[in-house]
């Protein structure tokens, strides 16, 4: 079964929250819900996200100072902004800043799970400018990069398929490219993560351990890890892919 997206929601009119990420909720993205600007960045720490949601005017930290902060740490992932404003300076402004569409209040619920739809549709992971590698075979795994699917036993009965967030994505397209070699910790943490530091690297190890509950239904894969240095996916040739 493929897993849901995951938004992250930061809306400070609580039953107003309650209300869209339950909607959200009924149409298979997993949602987290946060009431303030300050909140919302500590949630955005905390998780992996596919999309974020922001409410402009919110208390502690305004929505255009949240985005501004989570755009200094991750470039890519997509926002949309909720405001009850429509002038335009504020609208441009919520562009500057890296929002990938914005949606005044009051609004259709359907018409924003259209957007949501378009915008997940055109956020498959950049390529490096080359051409880039889609499908990789680790194992008894297929892997499809752009959609972030994982099947396990493609085309037999006991076939299973998880979708992967953005960075368990990247970290394991980083593994597939480096198979039975090492995968320095330091390329990955600054290619993925922005910068190599105590709490970038023990949010990797969350992920190492993620892709190793994921990959264990082939017993001859290992992601071996190696003391002071990186990682190693260690396939078996004479079993494995």
């Amino acid at each position: 079964m493929v897993t849901n997206n995951k938004i992250l929601l930061v809306e400070d009119d609580q039953n107003f929250g309650d209300v869209l990420k339950s909607y959200l909720e009924m149409h298979d993205y997993d949602v987290t819900l946060a009431t303030d600007g300050v909140q919302g960045l500590e949630r955005f720490h905390q998780g992996d996200f596919d999309l974020c949601i922001f409410d402009v005017m919110m208390p502690k930290k305004d929505g255009f100072t949240l985005a501004k902060e989570i755009r200094d740490r991750d470039t890519e992932v997509p926002i949309i902004f909720l405001t009850a404003k429509t002038m335009k300076e504020d609208i441009l402004k919520g562009f500057k800043l890296g929002a990938d569409d914005y949606i005044s209040k009051p609004f259709n619920s359907e018409e924003l799970l259209y957007r949501i739809q378009a915008i997940l549709k055109r956020t498959i992971v950049k390529s490096d400018g080359k051409d880039e590698v889609k499908d990789y075979y680790i194992g008894k795994f297929h892997f499809n990069y752009p959609l972030r699917v994982l099947t396990y036993g493609v085309g037999t009965s006991s076939e299973q398929r998880v979708k992967l967030s953005p960075k368990e994505a990247q970290l394991l397209k980083m593994f597939a490219t480096h198979k039975n070699d090492m995968l320095p910790r330091s390329e990955a943490l600054t290619k993925i993560w922005g910068e190599d530091n105590y709490f970038t690297a023990r949010s990797m190890d969350v992920f190492v351990t993620k892709l190793r509950k994921y990959l264990k239904d082939d017993e001859n894969i290992e992601i071996v890890n190696i003391h002071g240095n990186g990682f190693q996916l260690l396939i078996r040739e004479n079993e494995g892919a």
